[in-house]
């Protein structure tokens, strides 16, 4: 009787998708395009944080971070196939493009290997990718500065890192939502890397040549920056998005504080580097319903509440959330159709 009882349970969790495998001795690897901005700092941090008690728990033997030395696909291509050799069991990735590093992947996972992307996801089907939907952030950048500019007028925007799916996928957003409220128009374009350094000196070059601003519609990090270079400039304060970077909120309570000043704040948290090695773990751990798409919802602070978060952030850091094992076990369910 108790013998059929266990039977009985391991047949029902083998129905729910629940995992059965043990991951103790498994390797995982965190391949990463880029650290030169807060957000990655913020990102490769949380990822640490995490993967650190994992292994000391004894969840998994490894969970080695890699960054390239620069923003190359070859460079990263390179490294995959460098992490396939070295033998480990799943590949975490943040990918410097949707589809040029399908080859690389594809090797990987014709090798046994889990790929699982997110921030910058790649196209392969046979990778996992944590998703936000960035275009629909890019959009709503545009549906908040209809409500401060009712009017419309004239939009500066502020790209991120080129060649990426999130710089693709957010532009896309500002398109759309431009084309919904025609009385904005985009006059300018800079490429801001997601850094408010970069931004800054970007915005500063393009300033002389536009008509007047009444919004900087960006990609997150570079929203301090603007604000710096249209200071600098003598130009009239516009409507910058930010991007929920702590010097961005900081400045925007300064600004609030002195005359009630109004934007909107929204990215990807950085912890989602945490719930991208959860995922990984559990496909590991022999889960049969982890979906290749999990759609996870990105952070947004107004008016009313940039401000209560604002305390929580580290000085230079950026608004985020480690995950969890049971968050990943969470998103999973919630992506199962």
């Amino acid at each position: 009787m108790k013998k059929i009882l266990v039977l009985s349970a391991l047949a029902a969790m083998l129905a729910s998708g629940n995992a059965l495998a043990d991951t103790s001795d498994k390797k995982i690897a965190f391949s990463n395009n880029y650290a030169g901005n807060s957000w990655r700092q913020a990102m490769l941090n949380s990822y640490a944080i995490v993967t650190k008690k994992a292994v000391a728990d004894g969840v998994v033997a490894a969970a080695d971070i890699f960054t390239t030395a620069d923003k190359e696909v070859p460079t990263q291509a390179a490294q995959v196939q460098n992490l396939i050799l070295q033998g480990y069991d799943a590949i975490v990735i943040n990918a410097a493009s949707p589809d040029a590093l399908n080859g690389a992947i594809k090797q990987a996972c014709d090798a046994g290997i889990v790929v699982v992307s997110f921030d910058g996801i790649v196209t392969e089907p046979c990778a996992y990718r944590v998703v936000v939907d960035f275009k629909d952030m890019g959009r709503q950048e545009v549906e908040q500065m209809a409500k401060f500019h009712p009017e419309g007028g004239n939009l500066l925007e502020i790209r991120g890192l080129a060649g990426t799916s999130i710089d693709d996928a957010i532009h896309a957003g500002i398109l759309e939502g431009v084309a919904a409220h025609p009385k904005f128009k985009i006059v300018g374009s800079v490429t801001g890397d997601w850094d408010q350094t970069t931004a800054q000196k970007a915005v500063a070059t393009i300033l002389p040549s536009l008509p007047e601003i009444v919004g900087v519609v960006d990609q997150g990090g570079d929203g301090y920056g603007a604000a710096q270079a249209f200071a600098a400039a003598g130009k009239p304060r516009p409507t910058i998005i930010m991007g929920n970077r702590q010097d961005e909120l900081q400045w925007w309570k300064e600004q609030k504080d002195k005359d009630g000043y109004q934007t909107w704040s929204a990215s990807i948290a950085p912890g989602v580097s945490s719930l991208a090695f959860w995922v990984a773990q559990q496909v590991l751990d022999g889960r049969t319903d982890v979906p290749h798409d999990l759609l996870v919802p990105y952070l947004a602070f107004t008016h009313d509440t940039f401000e209560a978060e604002l305390p929580n952030i580290p000085k230079g850091g950026v608004a985020s959330h480690e995950y969890t094992q049971e968050d990943a076990i969470a998103a999973i369910k919630a992506n199962i159709k």
